[in-house]
């Protein structure tokens, strides 16, 4: 074959497909629930909104970012993740001056230049959310809920939500300086992408899964001996709704998430099931992030989520998501009766009820087992003598068992047998 898929991509066809469309139909269908409204954003931004947004010392911008200047010379990134986008639309589109807080979701793909792994590519999809204008600790627990609620929708068992709290800024400087005297003296054990992070931005060294470096980080200080009073208030605030409504968690010191915007509570979702990488999704609080984008100080918090790696999880646990694979009617009609074939079909698809028909002028008996390749529930059978008697033949194929039916009476037959029901994803 002389072309092949770029490496770090895939494919996405048939029952995955199917799955992909399901876990977004039903986020959407949650997101709106707790009252979200979407929002699409460009594939690609201007480089310097992830770097000031993400960070100059974090690996996605150091070595993950597709980025490469167009025909009048502008340096443009194909978008990493979806928080930076949504920031740069919120004030671009003068969103302050709706009701407080905007709460929006996205559906998107992103892209990352890193080794490609199980549930791991270059160009990936994400859902996500984001909450802005409102610093109240129950948003913070909404979109935490949010996220745990969806992945128990979709069947995921043993779910493991990490938590922990970043502080504000100045909380974060006071423990920035405390982390990099510490690392001074674990210099010598550390990988070469690490001593660089100790002098850079030292908290990205938590994010290293090399073992001598994770080793040298026991008995490091951390943030949660720095909070300020307001950043310790908001987090014992935050965790006593979550114990209210019952979500439990694991507060775990060492989260510090992948971004440099994170600011006070920082949450991740893991799961036993996918190995070493094990992390579902995840967010925080990002309350600096729209002044350092030159607007209002605007309290912020959201999380995303891959795609992938959700499929993945449902996968292992053998999880049956409820995706219709057949269709309801397949029109089998033969010689001189495939006008009236293609008429019905039309008839039925107008009805919401899923239908095909053959294509490729096969025989009936060729019909039949194409019917049955394609899960049919039921075959309306049309040939010549059926026509000049008006009547078709409708074969259950689950019973194994067939009638006559007028023609006339077809859409009546489709009514009872259907109910309406409109054709959709989950059946």
């Amino acid at each position: 074959m002389k072309f092949k898929i770029p490496r770090g991509t895939s494919d996405v066809i048939f029952e995955k497909a199917a799955k992909k469309q399901y876990i977004e139909k039903m986020a959407i269908q949650l997101f709106k629930q707790f009252g979200y409204y979407p929002i699409v954003t460009p594939t690609f931004e201007h480089t310097e909104l992830f770097q000031r947004g993400i960070g100059e010392g974090t690996d996605i911008v150091q070595k993950e970012m597709y980025t490469f200047k167009d025909k009048g010379g502008r340096s443009l990134t194909l978008r990493p993740e979806g928080t930076a986008p949504v920031v740069r639309a919120y004030l671009e589109n003068g969103l302050a001056s709706k009701p407080l807080p905007v709460k929006l979701y996205y559906c998107g793909q992103m892209f990352r230049y890193e080794r490609p792994q199980a549930g791991r590519y270059r160009e990936f999809w994400q859902l996500g959310v984001e909450v802005l204008g409102s610093k109240d600790a129950f948003v913070d627990a909404e979109v935490i809920l949010l996220l745990v609620r969806f992945l128990e929708k979709l069947g995921l068992k043993e779910l493991e939500l990490n938590l922990n709290s970043m502080g504000c800024s100045e909380c974060g400087k006071s423990f920035s300086k405390a982390l990099k005297k510490y690392l001074a003296d674990k210099i010598e054990h550390l990988c070469e992408d690490c001593k660089r992070r100790a002098e850079l931005n030292p908290l990205r060294v938590f994010d290293c899964k090399v073992k001598g470096c994770q080793a040298a980080l026991k008995g490091a200080p951390l943030i949660s001996g720095f909070w300020c009073e307001d950043c310790g208030n908001h987090f014992e605030s935050v965790k006593s709704i979550l114990d209210n409504v019952g979500i439990s968690y694991i507060l775990n010191p060492a989260l510090v998430r992948g971004f440099d915007y994170y600011t006070k509570t920082t949450f991740e979702i893991r799961t036993p099931y996918l190995g070493a990488q094990n992390a579902l999704g995840g967010g925080g609080r990002y309350d600096s992030l729209v002044e350092e984008f030159g607007g209002p100080s605007t309290p912020a918090i959201g999380w995303a989520i891959g795609t992938e790696r959700v499929i993945m999880a449902i996968e292992e646990l053998n999880i049956n998501l409820p995706i219709k694979s057949n269709i309801d009617v397949f029109i089998a009609a033969i010689d001189g009766a495939r006008d009236e074939g293609f008429k019905i079909l039309n008839a039925i698809r107008e009805m919401g009820i899923s239908a095909d028909m053959d294509y490729g002028e096969r025989s009936l008996k060729g019909q039949m087992k194409l019917a049955n390749k394609l899960k049919a529930s039921n075959v309306i059978i049309l040939g010549p003598d059926e026509l000049n008697k008006g009547l078709c033949l409708i074969r259950d194929m689950n019973l194994g068992e067939q009638s006559e039916l007028k023609i006339s009476e077809i859409t009546r037959w489709a009514k009872d047998k259907f109910k309406l029901r409109k054709v959709d994803f989950d059946g």
